[in-house]
Parts: structure tokens; sequence; C-alpha cells
């Protein structure tokens, strides 16, 4: 079973948010389940220095793109498993950033989706399905079928898009778009890409291919209703049946607090002692009073309304009447920034607050914190409350998405649960939320304990998740399910304990 994926951004190679997660970890995952999965992006010239220098040249071609013959370089590269390949042209993708967010951006990544099915033949490799991801891989499957299906091995390629935050849909011009695409004008029709007078990359990837899926099962719920669908509830309404969503997981390897190579002393879910000592670093680092008892509750986010930073505004003093430390790590827009800075100029020691991306401070935040609150207004999957359980930090997450479907609120009369969850997107529900997620930190230690050694035994890896991605190809192929890769034996001398 032969899978190729699309998308704009993948670990290790570019990364602005959790799709560059899922596509570093979920080919490596499909390969140990028998599928030879792998991956297609663009060549970015802000990619790393490391990654540049590996790469080997494949070929380079002409695109048509409208009147004009367009240059595309394809080059690749092997790592962990998996082949990574990648689209060259500087004009295209050797600006300062990953997306642009202009009309430009729309050209760059037609551009893209154009190559991604020029290049099947040119690298040997026609998958059995294409699978892409988000508005940036959207018109792959709409000039699957609209332009190469004279070509017999085109028709043979089945498409799978996967939405990770239908929110961001790629609006552009169809009259602009298509000068270079060469659509029939057909195609620009409410039933196709047509989208309140403009062309939807988004809903050419929900119409056009063979199967839809979304990160969580829950979030595939929400997105079928009119307060969560973006518009397109309708559409997916009727789509249901091609329809589902399937939880991300995470890279265990990355993130395992037994050796993770950003923080140190390491610890386990059996010795989960040296956490302690971790989170007196981190108070140390950020500059933060260096007290044991008081809970660190931290966040690590894009800095937005999405994010619950509007319901944080509203109650951000009344949080802090309780005796706790607040962490905030990432960037986002201004007017929440400058909110976050001026709590840390009021609350010397008490609030800390780094408004850049860094990947060695975000794993020693998740490390060394008590809590990871994450109030989000909408949240396709989460990544970081399943990042946050594996280092044993708690999470105070709202109840929606991928949120509701891996956290589950403590129960104080069966002891159960591995985390504290709000319903409602209401700021004193959160704040109520967080009061008695603190109350249980100071009053009853052997629970908080408890709850600790639970949250690092919730398995979220790609293992469970990846046998379901393969179930759905094989079911949409109508083939047996591909035997999985047999680990290489190993001497018992050498196994490790």
């Amino acid at each position: 079973m032969k899978v190729l994926f699309a998308a704009s951004e993948c670990v290790p190679f570019i990364k602005t948010g959790g799709l560059a997660d899922v596509l570093g970890s979920l080919p490596v995952a499909l390969q140990k389940e028998g599928v030879d999965a792998r991956v297609i992006l663009p060549k970015y010239r802000i990619m790393d220095g490391y990654w540049q220098s590996r790469l080997t040249h494949i070929c380079h071609f002409n695109i048509l793109m409208g009147s004009r013959q367009v240059y595309c370089g394809l080059e690749m590269v092997e790592d962990n498993g998996v082949t990574y390949y990648f689209v060259d042209n500087l004009a295209m993708f050797g600006g300062e950033q990953v997306y642009t967010g202009d009309e430009q951006e729309g050209f760059r990544f037609a551009f893209f989706c154009r190559a991604v099915l020029e290049a099947l033949p040119r690298i040997d490799f026609f998958p059995d399905v294409l699978h892409c991801n988000d508005w940036q891989t959207g018109l792959i499957p709409c000039l699957l079928r609209a332009q190469y299906g004279i070509d017999e091995r085109y028709r043979a390629v089945r498409a799978v898009f996967t939405i990770h935050n239908l929110r961001f849909q790629g609006l552009f011009s169809f009259e602009r778009m298509n000068r270079v695409l060469g659509l029939n004008s057909g195609y620009f029709s409410p039933d196709n890409l047509e989208f309140y007078g403009l062309m939807s990359f988004m809903k050419g990837g929900i119409v056009f291919s063979d199967r839809v899926t979304t990160v969580s099962p829950t979030y595939a719920e929400e997105i079928r209703t009119e307060y969560f669908g973006e518009h397109l509830d309708g559409l997916l309404r009727h789509r249901s049946h091609v329809l589902s969503g399937i939880l991300n997981g995470i890279d265990t390897k990355i993130f395992n607090p037994a050796d993770d190579r950003f923080i140190s002393p390491h610890f386990t879910r059996a010795n989960p002692a040296n956490k302690q000592r971790l989170k007196r670093q981190l108070q140390e680092e950020l500059g933060l009073e260096p007290r044991d008892s008081v809970p660190v509750i931290s966040m690590i986010s894009r800095l937005t309304s999405q994010k619950g930073l509007d319901l944080i505004a509203c109650v951000l003093d009344d949080i802090l009447r309780m005796d706790v430390q607040l962490v905030f790590l990432g960037k986002g827009d201004e007017n929440f920034e400058a909110l976050l800075l001026s709590a840390q100029a009021r609350y010397p020691g008490r609030v800390a607050v780094r408004i850049e991306l860094n990947e060695g401070l975000a794993h020693r935040i998740y490390a060394g914190s008590d809590m990871f609150l994450m109030p989000s207004q909408f949240e396709p999957c989460g990544l970081s409350q399943l990042i946050s359980l594996r280092y044993g930090t708690i999470p105070v997450v709202r109840e929606t998405g991928g949120l509701k479907d891996s956290i589950q609120a403590y129960n104080m009369y069966t002891d159960e649960g591995n985390g504290f969850s709000f319903s409602n997107y209401n700021a004193h529900e959160m704040l109520r939320t967080l009061e008695t997620a603190v109350g249980y930190y100071y009053d009853d230690k052997d629970m908080w304990k408890r709850l600790i050694k639970r949250a690092m035994s919730c398995d979220f890896s790609w293992k469970a998740s990846a046998k379901t991605y393969a179930r759905l190809y094989a079911e949409l192929l109508g083939v047996p399910l591909p035997k999985k890769k047999r680990a290489p034996s190993v001497a018992a001398d050498d196994k490790k304990e």
C-alpha cells in the first residue's frame, strides 16, 4: 500500500504549528504498519541549513501555469525510514515566511498543487492514496479529477483530505487563480469551488476527495454545525458519509521525560521525583519566585482568541488572587502580547511571559509545570494537552474538539480522570475550574500524586491512530490491511531493559 502525503510543512524541516508535527510523526508510524508512506512539501529557503545540505537533486522540469513555463525542481532526503520529496522554486518559496496571507500565496500553493501531480511520474512513485492536508493542498484532488484523469495511472489514485483547521480556507479570486490553473468555468459553481464569490482551496479538498478526515472525532461532529462549520457545515453534512475524525497522536520519542534532550535531570512515571527539581530550574530560568509549594500554571500557544486568550484577559487578575504562578510562551495578536507583558510587569516573580517560539523552553515548561491551561474556543485536536500528560503536567481544558476526546475531568467520587475541564466558553467557568484544580493541588497531595501517575500512563502515541488510518486506506482501496513490518531481531544480551 503506497501513500504520498502532501503538506505545506513537516517536522523536522519546517514548522509553524501542529500540522508539521503530524506530518513528521504519522508517516513514520504508518511505516511500522506496513504502509509505504512518503511526504512531499515545498522547499523553503528558510529551511534549516542542515537539511538543505542533505537534499539530493532528482530532476527539474517546467510546469505550464497559464501561458508561462515555470521552473520546478525535485529533491529528496530519507530520514527515519521515510522518503521526503521537496518542490523547489525560489521565486515561490524563497521568502522570509512560510505563509504570507496575501493574494500571491494562492499562486504559490496553486503551483505546489500542480507540482505534486506533475512530480508523480518523475519520482517513480504513483501512490495508491494521495493524502492531502489543509487548504494549501486542497486543489490537488480537484486537479487530479479535472485534468489528469486521461492517464490511467492518475485515475487509479484515491484522494484523502484531512482538515486540520477549518477556519483557514485559502480564499482567492477564481478569475485570477484560473489564469494559471486553466479549469473549466463550470468549476466555479456552488457545487464545486465557489465560496461566497471566491475560490476556496479548502472546499476543493472537501468536494473532490474520496474520503475526508479531521483530527479528532468530536471536531468531525462539531464542524457539521453552524457554530463550528465556518459556513461549510452544509457541505460537510452533505459529505458526512465520507467524513470521519481520527485523533492525532504525539511523537513519544521526542516528548519523553525519560530522555528528553532539553531537560536534565530526567524522570519517569515510576519515579517522578525529579519533576520538582525541573520546576525549580524553570522558576529560576524565567525569573519566578523559587518556591516548591506554589503551583505553576503554563500555557504554550498562539496568542489568539481561538486559544482562549480573551477569556484569560477577562479574569487574569482574579486568577492571580490565588497563590499561583503563570507562564506564557508564544506569539500572536499584539493586544494579547501587550496584555501579558503588562501582567508580567505588574506581578513580578509571579508571571513570566516569553513572546517567542522556543522549542527547548517549551519542553522545559512542559516538564517543570504543575498544570497546563488550554481554554480554547475551538480545538480541532490539540497536541499540547497530550504532551503535558506525557510530562505529568495536569491539563485544564475546555471541552471542545480533541480536548474533549483526550481529557477526562477528575471525578472525586470515583477517583478517575486525567485532568480538569469546563463546558461553556465562559471566563468565570474557566476561573472556577482553575480554582477547583488549585484547591486539589494544595489540599490533597496524595490525590495529586495519583493524578500525575495516571496522566503519565495515558498512551497518546501514533500507534492506535496509524492503525485507523491504515484501515481507512484499505477500505478505500478494497484491499486487505498491509502486513506489519517485523522489528529486527535483537540478541538477548543486547536487549535493553
